[in-house]
C-alpha cells in the first residue's frame, strides 16, 4: 500500500510545539495550501491542512518556522478517533509530517513579516500564497545580489529577436 503525502503551503500560525509524558517532542500546524484552479469569481481559494510533526524535526521546526513561512512537507495521511468530554466520538484526519523544507531564505521571510515583498535578495522563487500572482524565474546573465545566493531571475529577452541570421539544425540534432 502507498500513503505519501508532499505538500507546499503557508504557515497559518506559528507551530505549537509540546512534549509528550516521555519528553517526545510534537509540534503541529496548519499549512495553507493553494488550490490549481480559482472559483467563479477569479479567486484561488486555499486548504486548510491540519499536520503534526514529532520528536527533533518538531523542535527544528518550532525553532525556525513562524506564520507565513513558505514550507514544504512530506509525510503521510493518519485518521485517529477519541471522545471528547462530552462523550461523543471525535475524528480527526492530518499529515504525520516525516520531513520538512524551508522554502524562502529567511531574510525573505522576515521581509514578508514586515509587509515587505516576497522575494528572496537575490530573485527566486515568489509564491504569493493567498493572491494569483506566482512567478518562477532563472537568469544566468545577473550577478548575485544578496547573501551570496545565486540569481534565478528570468531573461525574457528573445535570443533570436536581434539576429536575422538563420539557424542550421540537422536531423541528427533533433530528439525524435
Amino acid at each position: 500500500m502507498i500513503n505519501n503525502v508532499v505538500l507546499v503551503g503557508r504557515l497559518t500560525k506559528d507551530p505549537d510545539l509540546r512534549y509528550t509524558a516521555n519528553g517526545a517532542a510534537v509540534a503541529t500546524f496548519t499549512l495553507a495550501v493553494n488550490r490549481n484552479f480559482t472559483n467563479q469569481s477569479g479567486d484561488r481559494e486555499a486548504d486548510f491542512i491540519n499536520c503534526v510533526i514529532w520528536r527533533k524535526p518538531a523542535e527544528t521546526l518550532a525553532n525556525y518556522a513562524r506564520k507565513g513561512t513558505l514550507l514544504g512537507v512530506t509525510g503521510r495521511i493518519q485518521t485517529r478517533n477519541y471522545e471528547n468530554q462530552q462523550g461523543q466520538r471525535v475524528y480527526v484526519t492530518e499529515v504525520v509530517a516525516e520531513n520538512f523544507q524551508l522554502l524562502e531564505s529567511r531574510s525573505a521571510n522576515e521581509q514578508r513579516q514586515q509587509g515587505g515583498s516576497t522575494t528572496n535578495g537575490g530573485g527566486g522563487f515568489n509564491n504569493n500564497y493567498g493572491g494569483a500572482s506566482q512567478q518562477n524565474s532563472f537568469n544566468q546573465n545577473q550577478p548575485s545580489q544578496n547573501s551570496g545566493m545565486p540569481s534565478f531571475d528570468r531573461d525574457t529577452s528573445d535570443p533570436f529577436g536581434s539576429d536575422a541570421s538563420t539557424i542550421d539544425i540537422s536531423d541528427d540534432d533533433l530528439p525524435f
